[in-house]
């Protein structure tokens, strides 16, 4: 595999860089709840800032569709990254412009010194950037000198500041999309055996990487809401607990003569609300006002052997509503597990949002091998599908 690092661009000292980079963080009542995102971008930004680049960052957050939401202004990101990088020694003060291009932006970028950086407005206010207009990246692009895609996390979208801005522009990978790149590969040339475990809710952007797993993996372990569609298509009654009927038809692939696929290891017990009441279930016992909310103890008990066997792990998606205490215990567990035999023994990697969110939640998190910044991202590479965002700076 090769990579375009930005390291390997001559003479930074002067030239403009514009900086793609995934900043589109969790807020809540107006204030940034995690800036794991933005802390992991900082080793390309300080790496450009000690050698003279003139920084030009752009992001997005959320996805505002061409209309300007003040509520997704990138303005308190500003304020969070100067407080991060003044911490860090960083004595400059961070620019912030009020648009993505125009006179007033091209005003700013020209008075931009060497060690200076720039923030853009959300890149989503422009209708272009999603439709990845030509037209509206050249523009970007006629900003800088380079252009540098440190964001992973949005390589699988073709989109203008990802995808069309590398025809205009000599093109590079930040430091964190290269480290991204380098801890996938492990897993998509794994040492056996492979142990994949996947959870979350909808199987329509896990589908792709299921199949593949299941091809190379030893085990595919399936819990969260995405098990009740193997549940129902099993036969099982699930209650009042999610489900849709993608799902339920992807499971139905993995099942023959009424059973699943050896390499498919489902819950055993769950954990389950009835109105007001917590039970923990055999799934032969549940009934129509069950909604599933965990994985069982027996369950953590068959998941912790086949775990602990693994060379190579692979997690995406929460065993179930971690975010309450009586139904965090599975994925909890299962990411203690992970910890646990990462970092030597196994080689782990842990990647979406929420997922991001339970490992942390475990204060384990320092053991694991590597936590992407990516959830849809993650499973588009290791699900072999295209990535935009890497042409012309990742090759094979």
């Amino acid at each position: 595999m090769k990579i375009k690092s930005v390291k390997s661009i001559r003479n930074l000292r002067g030239k403009t860089v514009l900086l793609r980079v995934d900043f589109n963080v969790p807020f809540k009542k107006g204030k940034i709840t995690e800036d794991y995102k933005i802390r992991m971008s900082l080793p390309t930004i300080e790496y450009l800032l000690k050698n003279g680049a003139r920084v030009i960052v752009m992001s997005h957050l959320g996805s505002p569709k061409g209309i300007i939401k003040p509520e997704l202004s990138l303005s308190p990101i500003a304020k969070s990254l100067q407080k991060i990088l003044t911490a860090r020694a960083y004595k400059k003060k961070i620019k912030f412009a009020p648009g993505v291009i125009g006179v007033k932006v091209e005003e700013l970028v020209n008075n931009l010194k060497n060690g200076e950086l720039l923030l853009l407005e959300n890149l989503r206010f422009e209708i272009g950037e999603e439709k990845n207009d030509n037209s509206f990246a050249k523009k970007l692009a006629s900003l800088g000198d380079v252009y540098v895609n440190d964001a992973f996390a949005v390589s699988h979208r073709d989109q203008a500041s990802v995808s069309a801005i590398k025809k205009f522009l000599p093109s590079y990978a930040g430091l964190l999309l290269e480290d991204e790149v380098k801890s996938l590969a492990k897993v998509v040339k794994p040492k056996q055996p492979l142990v994949a475990i996947m959870g979350g809710a909808k199987v329509d952007t896990k589908a792709p990487l299921i199949e593949k797993m299941h091809k190379k993996a030893a085990f595919v372990l399936i819990g969260g809401a995405l098990a009740n569609n193997f549940f129902k298509a099993l036969g099982y009654e699930v209650g009042t607990s999610l489900i849709d009927e993608a799902s339920l038809v992807f499971a139905k692939k993995f099942i023959h003569r009424g059973k699943i696929e050896a390499k498919i290891i489902l819950p055993i017990d769950v954990v389950v609300k009835s109105g007001n009441k917590v039970s923990v279930k055999p799934l032969a016992l549940l009934n129509k006002k069950d909604c599933i909310v965990d994985i069982g103890p027996k369950t953590v008990e068959l998941f912790a052997p086949i775990i602990k066997q693994a060379a190579t792990i692979i997690w995406n998606g929460p065993m179930g509503c971690f975010e309450e205490k009586p139904s965090s215990f599975g994925t909890m567990a299962v990411g203690r597990l992970i910890a646990a035999r990462s970092k030597g023994v196994a080689w782990g990697v842990v990647g979406g949002g929420e997922t991001v969110e339970a490992i942390q939640k475990t204060k384990m998190a320092e053991y694991i091998d590597w936590i992407s910044t990516a959830g849809g991202a993650m499973l588009s590479y290791l699900g072999g599908e295209k990535m935009p965002g890497l042409t012309k700076i990742v090759s094979k």
